[in-house]
């Protein structure tokens, strides 16, 4: 069922005022060029109580209906208000745990830390939340409009999101992936989804680049983050946090940030929040950087001065870019939060997974950024040791299920984190985190597993 009370409609985040209906197949300003943004009726919003809104929240929460059990559509006057129930294309996104993790915080030196596990989403990363209000639009316009397909540009989980919400909708789904740059287990996404694949000799800019001007040429609807409608679902996740923690606000929003708009989309939800009366208070956000893909960071050291870069190569290919698209937004978003931008080396990215993953977190390497970049701003005591901390997991570490087993067999195949990224396992070990786990081949007699297993039982125990 729509919403019939509220609405919204794109306006120039340039600021050349130009606004424009839902309807209209579009990703930049007619104007002057711009990235548009959605934007809503908030008037409309505040007719509503807080005490109301959290009600009818927490309702949905319990229901049995299927659109009441996904995260973002739970929220769906503050969504696209305008879509009908038959309009929405739904693999039951949202609503992903927020792990409390005290004995990783005391590590890291905080007394208070969260893991929000966006890689349980159905595709396995964060990009869903976006996608499913994405492909939902589209199929609405469907009705009034010829669009032959959804296409993307990606370096692995906004396409596995696309073809995967695609073929929930019957629509053609198509995917540039900048060839040998994502993980066996990303590819397979798209395929095992029947979008057609196009491997391409680039970086994610060039696919970008090419993505937009095919897109333009053909009558194929782009749906990458710099379409705004993508946030709109991908908001959703600050009203989760805040709900998830009996509607207190964290201190600390640490986000993996590359094509920058998942830091946007977070700073509008609880920008939402505050609206709406259910906060009275905004978070601080850092946006955390692998130093091989840093433009923002650089930005950030040069007073928000912003130059395009060439995107080095990373473990975290998920944020290898060097122009990101959303970076006005961004900035802008990071100004009106107190943010700050931190990156992590390859080493210390290393590190950081493997510490999450001794903690039962089995996490992504661009969960490891945000946590080295944890690390980072504790020792600068930018990040106080009290203060409440959560760190956005973006995908699940299945996705990277065979960097972790090259990291941890080395004597079957040489580690690429070692030969690549020079980490060194010796000074791994000094540091206190254990760099590899390879299975133990034994003997299968009882004084061999003893021979191996009760000296690591006693070291265990002492």
């Amino acid at each position: 069922m729509s919403s019939p009370n509220f609405s919204a409609w794109f306006r120039c985040f340039a600021g050349c005022g130009a606004t424009y209906p839902l309807t209209e197949i579009l990703v930049r300003c007619r104007g002057c060029g711009g990235l548009l943004d959605v934007v809503h009726d908030e008037a409309a919003w505040q007719e509503r109580s807080a005490d109301a809104w959290r009600a009818l929240l927490s309702a949905r929460a319990s229901s049995a209906a299927f659109l009441d059990q996904s995260g973002v559509w739970a929220q769906r006057e503050w969504v696209l208000p305008a879509l009908t129930d038959a309009d929405i294309v739904s693999l039951g996104e949202g609503r992903v745990p927020l792990v409390p993790m005290p004995t990783l915080g005391r590590e890291l030196g905080c007394e208070h830390l969260w893991i929000k596990q966006c890689g349980h989403n159905p595709t396995g990363s964060f990009k869903d939340v976006g996608m499913t209000a994405l492909v939902s639009m589209v199929q609405a316009l469907r009705r009034n409009h010829r669009i032959a397909a959804i296409a993307c540009a990606s370096t692995g989980d906004t396409s596995a999101a696309l073809s995967a919400y695609a073929a929930r909708a019957g629509i053609p789904a198509i995917v540039f992936l900048p060839a040998d740059k994502v993980s066996d287990e990303q590819l397979a996404q798209p395929l095992s989804s029947f979008a057609t694949t196009c491997a391409l000799d680039t970086d994610f800019d060039g696919c970008m680049r090419l993505v937009a001007e095919f897109c333009g040429r053909h009558g194929v609807y782009l749906a990458n983050s710099m379409n705004p409608l993508r946030i709109e679902g991908q908001k959703t996740l600050s009203v989760e946090i805040c709900q998830q923690l009996g509607w207190q606000v964290p201190d600390w929003i640490i986000v993996p940030s590359g094509n920058l708009g998942h830091v946007t989309a977070i700073g509008k939800g609880f920008k939402l929040l505050r609206t709406v009366g259910l906060i009275d208070r905004l978070p601080r956000l850092c946006a955390a950087q692998a130093q091989a893909s840093a433009p923002l960071y650089a930005a950030f050291k040069n007073e928000w001065r912003f130059h395009p870069t060439l995107a080095g190569p990373t473990q975290a290919s998920a944020i290898r870019i060097g122009h990101p698209v959303n970076v006005d937004k961004a900035i802008a978003t990071l100004k009106d939060f107190a943010g700050v931008v931190e990156q992590a080396s390859e080493d210390e990215i290393t590190q950081a997974w493997l510490q999450g993953d001794r903690h039962g977190l089995y996490a992504d390497p661009h969960t490891g950024v945000a946590l080295a970049a944890l690390r980072h701003l504790r020792e600068q005591d930018t990040v106080r040791s009290h203060e409440r901390v959560v760190v956005i997991s973006t995908a699940h570490g299945l996705k990277f299920s065979g960097q972790k087993l090259r990291h941890h067999r080395p004597e079957r195949l040489e580690s690429p984190l070692r030969t690549q990224e020079n980490v060194d396992p010796e000074r791994l070990e000094q540091r206190g985190v254990l760099p590899h786990n390879s299975p133990q081949i034994v003997a299968p007699r009882i004084d061999a597993l003893e021979d191996v297993l009760l000296p690591r039982l006693q070291r265990a125990s002492s």
